[in-house]
């Protein structure tokens, strides 16, 4: 048990160490490559921030614990609404100013309503999930073509900010994308068979600790990364991180998963866990709106997202015991 607990924890503080080093080695990498930085944003940032919760996923799956890669996914996508964007938000509020965030929001939320309808006969399939990854495809052209196309948005201006303040040689940047990757790698083994250890001696289901520690663990990366796009004024980051991410892990992290290990999705899934994330994405959407073309998330919403997320916390750790 003691191991178990070590684990959990070396795995989590490297995890966030070398996924803050795989993104910053893809985004430099990206950049050399002349990749344009909205682009390197949306896709590269995107998944390196997913990177954790996808590798979590595979190494879950591949053991035989699906419930573990589920709860990992869903309850990183409500963490990363509830608390880091609540966080970020009572920090400084966020105004939304983003042509390109704007129209991802619905994207969002038309395919966490789809994703939910997959598994709503209570069955994650390889069918469903090869669909879910042909989502992500069609996602990441989307992205591609608006990244071509937007230079002069919000968002691009201070995703090229951010790129040029962390500069480093192309020998470098692709030292620190294969060492993060190895390092992220290593440290996902270490906190899924931790996990699971801890899950086994308590009696705690797999899935419940997916949605708890390893989710807001693989989340720390985007709160990272949020709170420092806030303390700079970048708050369309904070915004498009969360975006990029959460359809990362709703289509790529449960598509890969599904395909590795097709599994029965839990009840408490679809009728509490779905619901959650579907009504923070909702949320999400309705809070940036605004007629006049930017959306405004102050301190008011913020403390009702994080509220919501303790809430929510509370609720799972007093089920399980």
């Amino acid at each position: 048990m003691a191991f178990a607990v070590i684990a959990v924890i070396v795995g989590l503080i490297l995890l966030v160490w070398s996924a803050d080093k795989f993104i910053d080695g893809a985004s430099a990498t990206a950049g050399h490559l002349g990749m344009p930085p909205l682009l390197v944003g949306m896709i590269i940032v995107g998944f390196g921030t997913s990177a954790p919760e996808i590798v979590v996923s595979i190494m879950a799956a591949i053991d035989g614990n699906p419930g573990l890669a589920l709860g990992n996914a869903y309850g990183s996508n409500i963490a990363n609404i509830a608390l880091i964007l609540g966080v970020t938000a009572l920090i400084h509020p966020i105004m939304v100013q983003s042509a390109v965030v704007r129209k991802e929001l619905p994207i969002l939320l038309l395919v966490t309503a789809i994703c939910i309808l997959q598994i709503f006969d209570e069955m994650l399939s390889r069918i469903d999930a090869v669909l879910m990854l042909l989502m992500l495809v069609l996602y990441m052209g989307w992205s591609i073509w608006q990244g071509m196309r937007s230079q002069s948005d919000v968002l691009s201006h201070e995703f090229n900010t951010d790129l040029q303040s962390k500069q480093t040689s192309l020998k470098t940047s692709i030292f620190q994308l294969l060492f993060g990757l190895i390092i992220l790698v290593i440290s996902s083994r270490l906190l899924v068979w931790g996990a699971v250890e801890i899950a086994q001696a308590f009696g705690v289901s797999d899935l419940i600790i997916g949605l708890t520690v390893v989710a807001i663990g693989t989340s720390l990366p985007e709160l990272a990364s949020s709170i420092a796009a806030a303390r700079k004024g970048e708050l369309d980051i904070a915004i498009g991180n969360v975006i990029g991410s959460n359809m990362f892990n709703t289509l790529a992290v449960v598509g890969l998963a599904g395909v590795i290990h097709p599994t029965v999705v839990p009840q408490e899934v679809l009728h509490r866990d779905m619901v959650v994330m579907g009504a923070l994405t909702l949320s999400l959407l309705i809070f940036t709106l605004s007629f006049k073309g930017r959306g405004r998330i102050g301190r008011v919403k913020g403390g009702v997202w994080l509220f919501s997320f303790v809430a929510y916390t509370a609720y799972l750790v007093n089920t399980a015991f």
